[in-house]
């Protein structure tokens, strides 16, 4: 009876019935779906520490590290332009895209949403009344609100266009996503299946690359996937990127034998989807070092 008032709280925060402080919605939420009572006093775990993060380190370049079009200008000063995904352009609305001068494949996004992706593998079946109703209400959407996730609360509401990236070898694009903690990968799981019939799949690997025995909102794929031709390189780029950052999971693509950026999450799961066995919530809360634990 508590979890179903808990979710009833949410929601009526999500649509702006009420209006729940930070502190508050956080709180509310951790509880709701993690199933214990959040501390933010004393916080251990991985999934408690990204509150506490969320909550108390606010540094303004986050802005800018989420923002699906202002991330790659500060990436492509890191690491070097080459290993960026070409925008083919940039929208305030929707009826100011001009698709006959797009290419056949291509891939439609907001600059201020995560998951949001609309994908043109063939120009000539696309749905463009389909596509505008999905990015109009992703455009609408409010990031912030939800998890209260603060980096996303002042990024600009835009629409971009990048390139279509696809892997020859396996046919999709697969994400490799590493977990570095000021400054030092510790782990990487690996999404496949994504625009596939059935689940999506998530493998986490350690630094030498042995899978790792849990899983995180997504089942184990049923064959393993291959550790990428350009494991090294990621390595080397997502520790540059994540420097002097207490932990963000660098995303990378591996296409065709190239290293390409995906974006930069300072929040996976927004810390509310368990762990199981639920140990390794403790392990990777051990690997971030707050400011106060340094």
């Amino acid at each position: 009876m508590k979890k179903f008032f808990l979710k009833v709280l949410i929601k009526l925060d999500n649509f702006g019935i009420i209006n729940l402080s930070d502190n508050t919605k956080i709180k509310i939420e951790y509880e709701c779906y993690m199933n214990k009572k959040l501390d933010l006093k004393n916080p251990k775990t991985y999934s408690e520490k990204l509150q506490w993060l969320k909550l108390y380190n606010r540094e303004g370049i986050y802005t800018t590290m989420v923002d699906k079009y202002e991330v790659k200008k500060y990436v492509a000063n890191i690491i070097g332009d080459e290993y960026i995904i070409p925008t083919l352009g940039l929208y305030d609305k929707f009826e100011d895209i001009n698709f006959d001068v797009l290419p056949n494949q291509f891939v439609i996004k907001c600059t201020h949403d995560s998951g949001g992706v609309v994908i043109c593998k063939d120009k000539n079946n696309f749905d463009v009344k389909k596509a505008q109703r999905k990015i109009k209400k992703l455009l609408k959407k409010d990031y912030f609100k939800i998890h209260r996730e603060w980096p996303y609360k002042n990024v600009k509401h835009r629409i971009i266009i990048e390139e279509y990236m696809e892997d020859e070898k396996d046919n999709e694009l697969r994400d490799y996503k590493l977990f570095c903690f000021n400054g030092k990968y510790k782990m990487m799981f690996i999404a496949t299946n994504r625009q596939g019939e059935g689940d999506t799949f998530f493998d986490f690997f350690d630094k030498d690359f042995n899978h790792l025995p849990f899983t995180n909102g997504h089942p184990n794929a049923p064959q393993l996937p291959h550790r990428p031709d350009n494991y090294d390189k990621m390595i080397e780029l997502a520790e540059k990127l994540s420097m002097d950052i207490p932990q963000v999971r660098v995303d990378f693509y591996d296409v065709n034998g190239k290293v390409y950026f995906g974006e930069m999450t300072l929040f996976h799961w927004s810390g509310i989807i368990p762990f199981e066995p639920e140990e390794w919530d403790k392990t990777l809360g051990d690997w971030i070092k707050l400011p106060y634990e340094r």
